[in-house]
């Protein structure tokens, strides 16, 4: 597995924080941006140019103006696209034959914190190299002696018909034969960067849709709803008689979807119900799915079952689409609905995700409740996260690491233990799967116990 390592300032997902206070402060932004330009310049005889799109978080405004401020300082062209989901700028940047995309979202946390990341001209997130050369160019002097003059100053303007030109690249993935003439939508788009462009995708297909979350007002992102709250979409599409429910995050790289039952159907039964199709048209190349160590033991035991497998990686949607590239795979995802088809996209999204699965469901006939059902049985999960004063190498923990082998041991194969710390929150994460929830819950507590011991010791 590849995991970010050597980095102070990048995480799994880029450079995320509390807006305004160290390390995400504008003055951080604004480096940032120069040093985006200098790398994205190295080769070519010319102005660089630079997507950048940004959530409706409150502080967007402040990074947006940031960072195309570094841009042009080292006379980089910024086009700016307004609140448009991650996975759009990916689209742009490729599709405008941009020398990099820059995302300002801090995904599904709450409105007060923000995020950057960098997209590469191929519409890829940058590889951790390319981050460790960002990072070591804004502690070193050498931007400072390049500072554009005169005519060499960049400049920035705004991208009108971005959401236009992503709306129809989304349509374009879904089938042409195919309407959703009908078909009742409850869309939730979490007040994010998708608020517009969610409800327009499934409306002209012909879809009934019922939008929410698409009043931001730069405080409420996330705040009870999308892909973090489902529960809201699930009782409105048992209230509405609605085929089914779409719950987006912030920035809308991922999808968390509801059945017509009101059931929550997460990434990982996503991943099964698309992989098994995939698997009997011969679509799946090397029958295998690429997911990260989060996913369910089911999913897994679904692909053996028919001749599949999965392949595991590191947490981060970026790590399953590297491995994706190297091993010729071409789905991928993570339970928390991060979901990657490479035949149309460069990253998780989650309009793009939903419209494989309304395209299943046409094709077979099936509403999503019999497709998630018959494609994997959940194993039972229990996961428990907790904030420490300090953040030790996990091989350090002795204690946790004795509780962890002792479980691991009684566990055998109907079992395993995750235990890892957050890339984006200070937080310890401890995941037991197991064949009676009530015991892995207990084994759980006495992993995060022991964890809680040897910080404080």
């Amino acid at each position: 597995m590849t995991v970010a390592s050597g980095r102070k300032l990048f995480g799994t997902d880029g450079v995320r924080g509390i807006a305004n206070e160290t390390p995400m402060t504008p003055e951080m932004a604004l480096r940032l941006g120069r040093a985006i330009a200098y790398v994205a310049r190295r080769g070519k005889n010319r102005k660089v140019r630079v997507v950048i799109g940004k959530d409706t978080r409150l502080s967007g405004y402040m990074f947006e103006t940031a960072i195309a401020s570094g841009i042009c300082a080292m006379g980089g062209k910024v086009m700016l696209s307004g609140p448009i989901p991650t996975p759009a700028v990916a689209q742009l940047t490729r599709s405008m034959r941009a020398d990099a995309g820059v995302v300002i979202s801090a995904s599904h946390n709450p409105y007060a914190d923000n995020g950057i990341k960098i997209f590469g001209p191929d519409g890829f997130k940058l590889p951790d190299a390319e981050e460790a050369e960002i990072e070591r160019l804004m502690e070193s002097k050498e931007l400072d002696e390049m500072r554009a003059t005169g005519s060499n100053i960049g400049g920035a303007m705004r991208l009108e018909d971005s959401r236009g030109r992503y709306v129809v690249f989304c349509k374009n993935t879904f089938p042409n034969n195919l309407s959703l003439d009908g078909v009742r939508i409850v869309v939730d788009a979490a007040h994010g960067a998708a608020y517009r462009v969610a409800p327009l995708v499934f409306g002209e297909l012909g879809a009934d849709v019922l939008a929410y979350g698409v009043k931001p007002n730069g405080r409420n992102i996330n705040r009870d709803c999308g892909a973090l709250h489902p529960e809201h979409v699930a009782s409105e599409v048992v209230r509405k008689g609605a085929a089914l429910g779409i719950a987006l995050d912030g920035d809308a790289d991922r999808v968390i979807m509801v059945d017509e039952k009101g059931r929550v159907v997460d990434g990982d039964a996503i991943m099964a119900l698309v992989a098994l199709r995939f698997l009997r048209q011969g679509k799946l190349p090397k029958g295998t799915v690429v997911s990260t160590v989060m996913s369910n033991l089911g999913l897994e035991r679904a692909l053996s079952a028919h001749g599949g497998r999965v392949e595991r990686t590191a947490v981060g949607d970026r790590y399953v689409v590297e491995a994706m590239r190297s091993g010729g795979y071409t789905f991928g995802g993570e339970q928390s609905g991060h979901l990657i088809f490479l035949e149309h996209a460069t990253t998780g999204d989650g309009i793009v995700a939903a419209l494989q699965v309304l395209a299943i469901m046409l094709e077979e006939g099936k509403p999503l409740s019999e497709l998630a059902e018959r494609a994997m049985q959940r194993v039972p999960q229990v996961l428990e996260n907790a904030s420490f004063v300090r953040r030790l190498p996990i091989e350090s923990m002795t204690k946790m690491s004795l509780v962890v082998d002792r479980v691991n041991q009684t566990l055998g194969d109907r079992g395993r233990v995750l235990v890892r710390w957050s890339g984006t929150e200070p937080k310890l994460r401890v995941m037991v799967e197991g064949e009676d929830e009530g015991v892995i819950a207990q084994y759980a507590q006495e992993i995060m116990e022991a964890a809680r011991y040897d910080v404080e010791a």
